[in-house]
């Protein structure tokens, strides 16, 4: 049975988190089908900001899992939350054939069911005995696919599945059809995979330890965040119309400019709390 260690107290209770982790992020990224429904690509970056209010609430999801004493789990669990969800994320694509409004809440459904299998095998056939094991591996799973959901209609500005398979390039003053210049034919997944990976196991393996704050490792989380958004931005030159992709950058950029402020703030509060504090004693230490 591991031994459960407390994260940092205060903040907001994780299940509201949860709440707006999942409205804030479907939100978003119905409005990103006014893309379809317009004949435009101007409302792509509303993926970007479903994916990190996605990676916000995940966040908190990874450190009341990690509390338990799981050291190294930080970034074990951000690689699980990125490798089940791009499964459910896939998985949800397809149900655009039915109706694209299926997408972004099969997702999540589809995830949720991954989650909760996978959570379940490594609380009771790997024995690991964490009572949030099921719960949180679900939820991260959620947001895995939520992240990848997010970026890939940032990047395209669709997130139905035809739309991710093929390309179309000009070759001899005809545009034809190009499997290489999609979304995934192009292997840009593995590039989304890797900035949401970043992005969810980062932050409170940053920020924890003993003068962890619930508001600094939120903000951590925005910054890490807004970062990755910011290079998805730049990646959907390749897709989006220069309008569309100008928006993107810009609003990524101020995003991120704050959130890293906010930071830089937040992390100069708590090293001036923690200045003269006593070190930390050796268990049995004299």
């Amino acid at each position: 049975m591991s031994v459960k260690i407390e994260a940092s107290e205060g903040g907001m209770p994780h299940d509201k988190m949860l709440g707006i982790g999942v409205v804030g992020a479907l939100v978003c990224l119905y409005i990103v089908y006014l893309n379809s429904l317009m004949s435009t690509d101007v409302f792509a970056f509303f993926g970007g900001l479903a994916a990190v209010i996605a990676l916000w609430w995940g966040t908190d999801s990874i450190k009341t899992l990690c509390s338990y004493g799981l050291g190294t789990g930080v970034p074990s669990a951000g690689m699980i939350s990125l490798g089940s969800g791009v499964i459910a994320f896939l998985f949800a694509t397809k149900l655009a054939g039915i109706s694209p409004l299926l997408v972004p809440l099969g997702c999540i459904i589809i995830a949720a069911i991954i989650g909760a299998i996978l959570g379940f095998i490594s609380d009771k056939v790997l024995n690991m005995n964490i009572p949030v094991m099921t719960r949180m591996i679900a939820e991260l799973t959620i947001v895995g696919s939520l992240t990848m959901l997010g970026f890939t209609a940032m990047i395209s500005g669709s997130f139905i599945f035809t739309d991710l398979i093929a390309g179309s390039v000009s070759f001899l003053g005809m545009v034809v059809t190009s499997y290489a210049a999609s979304v995934i034919g192009g292997c840009i997944l593995a590039t989304i995979f890797m900035l949401g990976a970043i992005a969810i196991q980062h932050p409170f393996n940053a920020c924890l330890g003993p003068n962890e704050s619930w508001d600094r490792t939120q903000m951590c989380a925005l910054e890490c965040g807004f970062l990755s958004m910011l290079v998805v931005a730049v990646m959907s030159v390749a897709f989006l119309s220069l309008f569309a992709v100008v928006i993107s950058f810009v609003i990524s950029i101020i995003l991120w400019g704050w959130s890293y402020s906010e930071y830089i703030k937040l992390s100069k509060r708590d090293a001036y709390a923690w200045l003269d504090s006593k070190p930390i004693r050796e268990v049995g230490g004299e």
